[in-house]
Order: structure tokens, then sequence, then C-alpha cells
């Protein structure tokens, strides 16, 4: 039976509305947190882009959920080591509630610092000898690594949770769900793929933790919840590379006009129709997911969790 949890979008919102999402999230019945971790908004109109470690700072006592991040990439912006450090404290401050949800990033948030944006298969490589790196650290033992993409000298993690913090690897195609299947305790998704699932489970993953997301816009105007998706998330409709390799917000508005209100309707969760609220999550429990995640696009927050915990929550497998 899978687990149903909340996605905190950091584009979106600014640190105490995603505090306060998370309070109305546990009190709806929902049972594990996901939170994005970006340094630019996709766009201009979400507006927002806090610094997730100091918000799971402050859901750690705000809350009693557990809490993913979904996803960190750990190869350019941060180095593992640091990476390694926030998420070992976020495990402690949690009481080992913690997992570190990892990707191979996008250029959007990981070129700011005039770093070379790398192929595909480069910055999978990377995120390899990254998590090699944090599971080192991880023990509280010292470290020293001199890989093709890294390098740790003398390093120790001293506030180390009692057990290692979980590593779940994203996935978007075979070579990433490959992978996730060789190192990762778990594997992260936002499409319900059953062969996915099943690449992953079979390539060595195992009963590793599948889990899988995806964001509605919940209002009783079906037709003004499709023009708030258009307005703040058109990004999730463009197709091919491009969430990967456009380096500013800017660049994404300028496709705006490839999204169409008709797409958006045809592939996003709107309005307040019950039936279409499940349907979108039990294709990920169908599909062999253990959680899955959801996330109300725009400001209709408190609705929308009055309408999950009485309409939605009670009727999931």
């Amino acid at each position: 039976m899978p687990e149903y949890g909340y996605f905190l979008a950091c584009e979106e919102f600014a640190p105490a509305d995603l505090v306060e999402q998370a309070r109305m999230a546990e009190q709806a019945g929902f049972q594990a947190l996901w939170i994005s971790d970006h340094y630019h908004p996709w766009n201009g109109a979400q507006g927002q882009s806090p610094f997730v470690w100091s918000v799971i700072g402050a859901l750690s006592e705000a809350v009693s959920l557990p809490i993913e991040t979904a996803v960190t990439c750990p190869t350019v912006r941060m180095h593992p080591a640091v990476v390694a450090q926030a998420a070992a404290t976020a495990a402690v401050m949690t009481n080992g509630r913690f997992r570190l949800g990892v990707g191979s990033g996008e250029a959007l948030n990981e070129h700011i610092l005039g770093d070379a944006w790398p192929p595909a298969n480069v910055r999978l490589e990377m995120l390899e000898e990254a998590v090699q790196v944090m599971r080192r650290l991880f023990t509280g033992e010292e470290v020293s690594h001199y890989g093709a993409h890294y390098t740790v000298e003398n390093a120790r993690l001293y506030t180390v949770p009692d057990e290692p913090v979980p590593i779940d690897v994203s996935g978007f195609g075979p070579k990433a769900t490959s992978l996730a299947s060789r190192v990762g305790d778990g594997f992260i998704t936002m499409m319900p793929d059953e062969p996915m699932v099943e690449q992953f489970r079979k390539g060595g993953g195992g009963a590793g933790l599948v889990s899988g997301g995806t964001k509605v816009c919940y209002g009783a105007d079906r037709a003004e919840a499709v023009r708030t998706v258009r307005r703040l998330w058109s990004n999730q409709l463009l197709p091919g590379e491009m969430a990967q390799i456009l380096p500013t917000p800017s660049h994404f508005e300028q496709l705006d006009p490839l999204v169409s209100e008709e797409m958006v309707g045809e592939n996003t969760v709107c309005g307040d129709d019950p039936d279409e609220h499940l349907a979108a999550l039990t294709a990920f429990s169908d599909a062999g997911f253990d959680r899955v995640y959801v996330g109300q696009i725009g400001p209709e927050q408190r609705g929308f969790f009055d309408f999950y915990r009485t309409k939605v929550l009670p009727g999931l497998p």
C-alpha cells in the first residue's frame, strides 16, 4: 500500500509559506514531504527560491513527517562533501526522518558559478562519484578521495545520524534508472511508468523505495485553474532536454508560447473533480510506487488541503 505525501515547491513559495503548507499537509493526513532544491525558479512568475537546507531546519521543528529533497544536485553548484554535511545535519535534526533525493541537475541552477555544463553522460558519471563520496562521509570516518571529478582531503563529518542517510536517485530515462538501481537506496521519477519501476527493481534496486510525484491545481473554476498552471508551471510541458540545458528563467519564459491552455488542460489535473485527482495518484500506485507526492499549484492552498482531507485521501488505496 503506497504512502501519500505533499510536494513543497521552493520555486513558488516563500519559506514561511512552505512551513505553513507542511503543517497543513500533516493535519490533512499526508504522510511525508518532498521539497525541491533550486537556486532559481523556472520563471519569474513563480518568483521564489529559498535555500532548501534552511527551510528543512524549520520543517524539522514544525512537523513530524519524513522529509526528502526532490531533488538535490550534488555535483556542480555544491560539492558532494558539502551536500553530505547538509544532509547529515538534516537527518540529525529530523531524528532520522530525512532522505536525500539526488539527480544530475539542470543548467538553470548549476551553471551559476560559471562552470561548464557537461553533457548528460558526464553528469551521470559525476553523480555516481558524488554518491560514493557522500556514502563514505556518512560513516563519520575521515575521508580522502581523489577521483575523476572530485577531490576530498581529510574530511570528516562529526555530526552524523545513527544510520547513514538514505540516498534516492532520480531518473527519467534508461541510463539514469540504471544508475539508480546500481547506487541508490531508492528511485525517484515524475512519471507513473511501470517499466521504469521494473527496470530499477530488476537492475539491482530490489525492494528499495520507489517515489513519484505530480502537480495539480485544485479550484472550483477549472478554466481559472488551467490559466494558473499555464502562468506558473508551463515549463512542465516543454519537450526534450530543454529543462536540463536552458540557463535562466527568462529562457523558459521565451518558450511560454509553445504551451497552450489546451495542452495544460489535457496534461494537468485541474479543478475540483475528486475522481480526476484520484486517478492521477492511483496511476502511480498501479505502477508499483511506494510513495506518491502531490503538490498544489497556485494560491488556493487551504482549499486544496480541505479538499484532499475530505474528498481525495480517504478514497486512495
